[in-house]
């Protein structure tokens, strides 16, 4: 090969390489959800998204490059003092995106540390207002208050704080033997309410049944002793009505033909029939002086019944005449 085709060929080779390198600084290819800042002889030129861009060459430069996605900073572990006085450690993570990559490029130098520092004086400040046992229960709050807190200074950077959450609490070893002690003691409190409020309970079941069984009994015994009452009201005035015909019998029968002897007769043999009982129930029997006396005694109750018949058949009670011989 002679030496003008050597230098040909040469010539060719660098004017290819060029064009090369030409098209690796001119032309660029910017990923999807994210942004490059283009600086322009050391000046910021533009900011070019997602697409394939041409530079102009060894003037134009890729200066940063930024993800618009929502990205995850580990916050460190840090040892925290509660407004009762109790250490604490506590780690978290925090939930960022780059709102402007130009901002986020010439606002700070280090998104990230800067975030990871804020987010960190942020919790201490919010876990200084706090009882120890509220951080447990105040998680929401906390994390609201560092959101709010590292979003105010990250707008200046191009950065919007999305979320920040606590993974963990570690209080003191002798502070969590406390809790533990404290929680159970409430268990045990929570425990024998809970027994006592049941036998309140069950003592107050039992009182109301008995109150309703002797409520029941009563309003028992009370119908018990109204039907007696009617029974014997009904009874009495069976009997009596029984008596009453039985005397306007009796009175029909004197006034039938031989009546009165008949009537006579009857007082007679009842008379007798209750002188002889005497002789079986007493030991000391008591005699008429005048047995003869007998015969007046039986006209004399004669004439009381004739009496009653005269006056219209009013009933009169026989009267009970004791006989004593002096």
């Amino acid at each position: 090969m002679d030496p003008a085709t050597m230098t040909s060929l040469i010539t060719a080779l660098v004017f290819v390489l060029l064009v090369v390198v030409l098209i690796i600084k001119t032309a660029v290819v910017v990923p999807q959800k994210s942004q490059f800042v283009v600086e322009r002889l050391g000046k910021y030129a533009k900011t070019i998204g997602a697409g394939l861009h041409i530079l102009i060459p060894f003037i134009d430069r890729i200066a940063y490059k930024r993800s618009l996605k929502e990205e995850v900073m580990d916050i460190p572990a840090q040892t925290c003092i509660t407004r009762d006085n109790v250490s604490v450690t506590i780690d978290g993570v925090l939930y960022i995106r780059v709102m402007d990559a130009k901002m986020s490029a010439y606002g700070i130098e280090n998104y990230y540390i800067a975030a990871s520092q804020l987010a960190q004086t942020s919790l201490r400040s919010a876990i200084g207002k706090i009882d120890l046992d509220k951080t447990f229960e105040e998680r929401e709050t906390i994390n609201a208050s560092v959101v709010q807190a590292v979003d105010e200074a990250a707008q200046e950077w191009g950065i919007k704080v999305m979320r920040y959450e606590i993974k963990d609490i570690t209080p003191p070893g002798t502070v969590m033997a406390a809790m533990e002690a404290q929680m159970k003691a409430e268990r045990e409190k929570r425990a024998e309410i809970a027994i006592s409020e049941g036998d309140r309970q069950s003592r107050i079941n039992r009182a109301e049944g008995l109150r309703q069984e002797a409520i029941h009994v009563s309003e028992g015994e009370k119908q018990k002793r109204i039907n007696e009452a009617e029974g014997q009201a009904r009874e009495i005035l069976l009997v009596a009505d029984a008596t009453a015909e039985g005397i306007r019998k009796v009175a029909e029968a004197v006034n039938l033909p031989g009546g009165p002897e008949a009537m006579n007769l009857k007082v007679a043999q009842q008379y007798v029939s209750e002188f002889g009982k005497l002789a079986k129930t007493n030991n000391t029997m008591i005699i008429p002086a005048d047995l003869a006396g007998m015969g007046g005694m039986v006209a004399t109750a004669t004439e009381i019944i004739n009496t009653a018949m005269r006056k219209g058949g009013k009933t009169a009670q026989p009267a009970q005449a004791e006989f004593k011989v002096e």
